[in-house]
């Protein structure tokens, strides 16, 4: 499942770590985001810090790390023993913004945070994005410890980390494991048929409950946040790093919402389903839907009902990849679609959309 393959297989698939009884899933903030008064969310670079032990580590941290309880969920625990209805958090900032996995709270709006010091109070999903997997809470609650988050871009495979959470639903507060960064940049397909990139890949046990919880580097600091494990395998477990996360929490916190380029159409993953109902000759790519010829993707020639198969060149094989292409191209992309009807495929360029404008 390295960054780029993705395998179609059962094996190719992980699972996640929350109530849907799925067994589980550096960069600074962008220059838009204004950190609550007296959180300190630009730390200073790796190279500057002291790193601790173990012990020191989870002292800092673990008073930010929250667990995450969903109202209304069924009865009875998962196939995993867990209790439905539980993951972990990590506190944002002293406003309650608590950071957690959005499949942990899909179809919710509302939810119980239990804090470090046993207590408990409600909570609100106030942004989510499924296809990050990210999802942001908010509480009222006094005295609210902020973790620290890495401004790191780069890491050493073999490097120490820590997972805090609390799988299980374990009672008296949450558990901690340790391992090493066992390889970069891995790419897993979520069971919606959607895929994760980017991803650190830890040996540090994770288990159902740890969802949405820290991977903590030896410097105290927050460097991803706990996402899944590969079920076939042992000791194989992901974390979506911060470098992808900060940039979008200011679009998350003004719009509930990732704000991406608007390039004029609706991108729609071709499955079977899809295939059929609009009688489709492709099997595999990004239907376009919506054309709009007035902004990039029409005024470039793409119309409504072609197929999306590439984007430089890149096969696409669901919304996930073709994001992530756009999100990593320069200000030129060609696009490789196929049009209904007729034989083989087309490249057109398509320009970047410019800053929306307030």
């Amino acid at each position: 499942m390295v960054r780029g393959a993705h395998s179609r297989t059962a094996a190719g698939r992980f699972n996640r770590t929350g109530w849907l009884a799925w067994g589980l899933l550096a960069a600074s903030l962008s220059s838009l985001y204004t950190p609550a008064e007296g959180a300190d969310r630009h730390p200073s670079d790796s190279t500057s810090l002291t790193e601790r032990s173990v012990p020191a580590v989870v002292t800092k941290v673990r008073p930010s790390v929250v667990t995450v309880l969903t109202r209304g969920m069924p009865q009875g625990g998962s196939q995993h023993g867990a209790s439905p209805g539980s993951g972990s958090g990590v506190i944002l900032d002293a406003g309650g913004y608590i950071l957690t996995n959005n499949h942990l709270v899909q179809g919710v709006t509302s939810v119980v945070v239990g804090l470090s010091t046993g207590r408990l109070t409600p909570g609100r999903v106030v942004a989510r994005d499924f296809l990050l997997d990210l999802a942001l809470v908010r509480i009222t609650a006094p005295d609210l410890v902020p973790a620290e988050f890495s401004r790191r871009t780069s890491f050493e495979i073999g490097e120490t980390v820590v997972a805090i959470g609390d799988p299980l639903a374990l009672k008296g507060g949450s558990t901690v494991t340790v391992g090493v960064i066992s390889a970069l940049d891995r790419s897993v397909l979520t069971p919606e048929g959607e895929t994760l990139y980017d991803l650190l890949q830890t040996d540090a046990a994770i288990n159902p409950g740890n969802s949405g919880g820290p991977l903590v580097d030896r410097y105290g600091q927050v460097v991803g946040l706990n996402v899944a494990i590969a079920p076939s395998a042992q000791a194989i477990s992901y974390a979506i790093t911060m470098e992808a996360v900060m940039p979008h929490l200011q679009s998350m916190m003004d719009r509930g919402s990732v704000l991406r380029p608007d390039l004029g159409l609706i991108p729609l993953t071709i499955t079977p389903s899809v295939a059929a109902s609009f009688d489709l000759e492709s099997d595999r790519g990004i239907l376009a839907l919506s054309v709009d010829p007035a902004k990039p993707a029409g005024r470039a020639g793409l119309q409504s009902g072609d197929v999306v198969t590439a984007i430089d060149h890149h096969p696409l094989y669901n919304i996930g990849d073709f994001w992530h292409a756009v999100t990593r191209a320069s200000e030129q992309m060609s696009f490789q679609i196929s049009t209904q009807g007729k034989a083989g495929v087309t490249t057109i360029t398509v320009s970047q959309p410019g800053p929306e404008r307030p």
